[in-house]
């Protein structure tokens, strides 16, 4: 429930705008909120983090809004809770009116909801399911550059889940339409809320099953095959890429021992 925030308030704060976060300094505002000039603004608690509050304030602060992505090396925890807050904020902004009747909507007071008090709809954030899948073939990974991602990064294989299809299925076909590749044996391995802008990676390990490496380049910049202690440039620490890059390592590394 969204109050008024007063000069003692005390935690961290997660100011954000069109999914932008303020981040003073390149760092999440913690502390008194009068240091932030916080005080008698609107906000919400979303959270705890180590025992500190984690307040939600909806507001543009014009100088130094960037990415949630400057917090991707944090504690994972507190990671989660800034992304949960940039989307409930553009949750929140783009669902200002009903979309069956027009009528304004106003915040739930004991939900993460919008309602309707004309035509009584109900509105949640919506997240959207992703796979990422690992593909290992004997003591190499197969790694691609994304057309999106230019900045010389090679990751493994990521898509959207689409209606109707069980998550084995997108990762199936997902890695045919990039790669042109079959995979068998798939294991689920973790998940990763992931705010861009607002999906929930589902991670899973895959072995090759058949076919050559043909990419869509629309999709893809390149892709290879890299053995497992010969890697390009790979995502950072903290992203559930890295965690299955590193997994796959490790499985190489006892399976085949280093030369």
């Amino acid at each position: 429930m969204e109050r008024v925030i007063e000069k003692l308030d005390h935690g961290w704060f997660i100011v954000s705008h069109e999914q932008k976060l303020w981040l003073p300094k390149g760092e999440l505002p913690f502390g008194l909120a009068a240091d932030f000039q916080l005080d008698g603004v609107e906000g919400r608690q979303i959270g705890e983090w180590e025992g500190e509050p984690v307040w939600l304030v909806r507001q543009n602060r014009r100088q130094d809004m960037g990415s949630v992505r400057q917090v991707i090396d944090r504690d994972v925890g507190l990671f989660q809770l800034a992304g949960r807050g940039v989307q409930l904020a553009e949750f929140y902004r783009s669902h200002k009116f009903c979309g069956y009747c027009g009528h304004e909507m106003h915040p739930s007071k004991t939900e993460w909801a919008m309602l309707c008090s004309h035509c009584r709809e109900r509105y949640y954030p919506q997240i959207a399911p992703c796979i990422i899948v690992a593909i290992r073939r004997d003591d190499h990974i197969l790694l691609a550059q994304h057309t999106r991602h230019r900045n010389g990064v090679y990751t493994v294989l990521a898509g959207f889940v689409e209606v109707g299809e069980t998550l084995e299925q997108a990762v199936a076909r997902e890695v045919m339409e990039e790669s042109n590749i079959r995979v068998k044996n798939l294991r689920y391995v973790t998940s990763q809320p992931w705010p861009f802008p607002q999906s929930l990676m589902t991670a899973f390990m895959a072995e090759y099953h058949s076919g050559d490496i043909k990419i869509d380049p629309k999709e893809l910049i390149d892709a290879q095959w890299y053995r497992y202690d010969q890697l390009p440039l790979i995502p950072a620490a903290g992203t559930v890429a890295r965690r299955l890059i590193e997994d796959t390592v490790a499985a190489c590394r006892a399976e085949y021992g280093t030369w």
